[in-house]
Order: C-alpha cells, then sequence, then structure tokens
C-alpha cells in the first residue's frame, strides 16, 4: 500500500513586488531528473563560430523555459580556481566567531565582508537563515576588462562602492583575498560570455546586452551551512532552514556547491527537487529581472538550501546583473502572439534595493506586508 500523503501546504515569500505564495505538495523532496535540470556543455561558448555558439544557445533556451535552472560544464573556470576559493573560504569560517567579525563591514547599508548567524532572513516568513556568509560587490578595480576606473561614467560610479576594509580584515589569511579575487574574475568572464549566449537564446543580436552590463551588479557571495536536524515531516521543513525559500534579484546566478548536498528546487507541480552536486559544474539559475524583461518567458524558479548531510556545507554563488544604473523593459520580441507586456520598467538599482533590504530584517514585524521599504 502507498504511504499516505500529507495535505499540501501554502509557502509564502517575498518578491520585488511583494508577497506571493506557491503551493507545496506534502511529500518527500525527491532527486531531480535530467529532463528537469538538464547539464549542459557550455565549452561552444568561447568558439569562433556562430553555429557553435547558437547551439549553445537553443539547449540554455529550453532550460530556461522549462525549470529555469540547468548545470553547466566546460565552463571555463579550472578547477585549481575553485579548490583555493573553498580551501580559504573553508578555513575563514572555521575561525572563532570573534576573529570573523572583524571582518564585518563597517558601512552597514553595503552588504559586504562577514554576515554573522541569525542576521539573514531571506524569506520573512520562514525562519532565520541558518548560516554565515561572507559577501563582496562588484569592484572595478579587480575588473580585468575595466581599462581606467578613473573614466567610469558617473552615473554608474555612484552605484559602486569600493571596500577595501574586508580584505584588510581577513588578512590573517594570506592567500584569502587573492582566491576570491581569482574566482570571481573567473566567473565573470564566464557571465559576460553567457549574458551574450542568453541574447541569441532570445533570438536577439549578440552584443544585444554589452553596454548594460560594462560595470556589472556581480557580487561574490560564500555561504557556510552547518548540519542541522532533518525535521521528521516535509511540512516542518520551513520551521528552520538553512537558507529560506526564495528566487534570486537580477538575472541569473552561477552557483559552485560541494559535495554535501542541500540545494533543493521548487517544481511547477509545487515539489522540492534536490539539485545534486554534479563534480566539475556550475548551477545556473535565472533570476527575477531576467524573468521580467523576458515577459515571463525565462521563468525564475524558488529554491531553497537544508543542510541535512551531517556535515558543514560552503556554496559559492556569483550573482549577475546589469549595471545597476540600468534599466531594461520588457523585450519586443518576447512578447508573445495575444500577449501584452507584463511589467513595467524599472532601474536595476531599485529593484535589488526592494529585496535586499527585506533579507536583513530579522524580526516578526518583518513580515509585515508593506512595500514601502522592502522587497
Amino acid at each position: 500500500m502507498a504511504a499516505a500523503t500529507a495535505p499540501s501546504t501554502q509557502l509564502h515569500l517575498w518578491s520585488g513586488d511583494g508577497p506571493i505564495t506557491r503551493t507545496i505538495l506534502g511529500i518527500e523532496p525527491r532527486d531531480a531528473k535530467s529532463s528537469e535540470i538538464p547539464i549542459i556543455d557550455v565549452s561552444g561558448i568561447y568558439s569562433t563560430e556562430l553555429a557553435e555558439r547558437a547551439a549553445v544557445a537553443r539547449k540554455i533556451r529550453e532550460a530556461c523555459t522549462n525549470m529555469g535552472f540547468f548545470y553547466i560544464k566546460n565552463h571555463g573556470v579550472s578547477r585549481d580556481t575553485t579548490d583555493a576559493a573553498y580551501k580559504s573560504c573553508l578555513r575563514f569560517f572555521r575561525q572563532p566567531t570573534d576573529v570573523k567579525k572583524k571582518a564585518i563591514s563597517p558601512q552597514p547599508d553595503v552588504f559586504n565582508g562577514y554576515h554573522a548567524a541569525a542576521t539573514q532572513r531571506i524569506n520573512p516568513f520562514e525562519s532565520v537563515d541558518v548560516r554565515e556568509s561572507f559577501s563582496w560587490k562588484y569592484d572595478p578595480v579587480y575588473d580585468e576588462s575595466v581599462a581606467d576606473v578613473a573614466q567610469i561614467p558617473a552615473e554608474a560610479a555612484e552605484c559602486i562602492v569600493s571596500d577595501e576594509f574586508i580584505w584588510e580584515a581577513t588578512q590573517n589569511i594570506p592567500e584569502f583575498k587573492d582566491a576570491i579575487v581569482a574566482y570571481w574574475q573567473s566567473c565573470l568572464k564566464l557571465s559576460r560570455a553567457l549574458v551574450q549566449c542568453f541574447a541569441l537564446s532570445l533570438g536577439l543580436e549578440e552584443d544585444f546586452f554589452d553596454a548594460k552590463f560594462t560595470y556589472p551588479d556581480a557580487t561574490f557571495n560564500v555561504n557556510y551551512y552547518p548540519s542541522m536536524e532533518k525535521p521528521a515531516t516535509a511540512a516542518d521543513a520551513s520551521s528552520q532552514v538553512s537558507i529560506g525559500s526564495h528566487t534570486d534579484f537580477q538575472l541569473f546566478t552561477i552557483l559552485w556547491q560541494d559535495q554535501c548536498g542541500g540545494l533543493q528546487v521548487l517544481n511547477k507541480q509545487g515539489q522540492w527537487l534536490n539539485a545534486k552536486p554534479v563534480d566539475g559544474t556550475f548551477v545556473v539559475n535565472i533570476a527575477d529581472y531576467l524573468q521580467r524583461i523576458t515577459n515571463d518567458l525565462y521563468v525564475s524558479t524558488v529554491h531553497r538550501a537544508q543542510n541535512w548531510s551531517g556535515k558543514e556545507r560552503i556554496s559559492m554563488p556569483i550573482f549577475f546583473g546589469f549595471n545597476l544604473s540600468e534599466s531594461c523593459g520588457v523585450i519586443d520580441n518576447c512578447v508573445q502572439a495575444g500577449e501584452t507586456k507584463k511589467y513595467d520598467e524599472v532601474s536595476c538599482r531599485e529593484w535589488v534595493n526592494r529585496r535586499s533590504k527585506k533579507m536583513h530584517q530579522t524580526s516578526a514585524s518583518s513580515t509585515s506586508t508593506s512595500t514601502s521599504s522592502s522587497s
């Protein structure tokens, strides 16, 4: 006899347009199938042949219109680079708390540096995130494509905040800065190639978006997840979360994860799927701003992390988006026959601000549905 299925529940979460809900099936998460989260060989994005770049774009389009999640292999980021960043981050988080707190940025609105346990709550309707993290926002000083920082246009420069403090505060780990910067630079190169591939996938010229990511919103983040006890039932899983149920902010995320597992993706039927680690790959997922400008053609899917592995877990995402000074409306050729444009144009800076402020509100009052200054 089949096991009884628990009743469905309503998942509440926050979007840039206010609170939304998803129906969650009362069944255990299962591993994602390759048809749901495919592995795509993206080596062709670096080819000099348009046909090879277009072939990758077609596969990415299929994934983006389905689940909005996919793995990429042969991406051009070396294992030495990811291993060095991983080992340095693990060494940082294994330090005493009072040492780590020295890397809390004195600029509270920048969100750079160390974030201690119980200081982030990405979903205001679930528990405080059971994680620590370290963040570093885009700094053109380390962007190899920027020839002269002094020549950055004023409208872009006012959205950029350099914060050398975090490197000074982590000098006790000599390799930390070099490892993080090298990882970020490699992922930045990959991200720029992917944006051009996304343009191709939408039937646009490859350089359609190029002017919008000259000084991109490219944030490095590393999450440290202590192991948690697995809840007795699927319905109890939101009572304590490694990182709460959410969608990402801008265009897309490139995620390296260790072998512990814990990333879960919500499918259209309302079941959580395990996006298990695949050696040598990154996970890429579509974020909200890209969903908006494609008129919902590309899907920004709800996901979370639950570390029930019995081990400490590290994940290293790069969140990539247009320059914060840029704006983009719904793309004309993403409006299908019989549709209208579903979204008003909003600046990238405004969109990110709506989301990022909410995730640092950890009190019970943060579940207010007011949208005045929240995400």
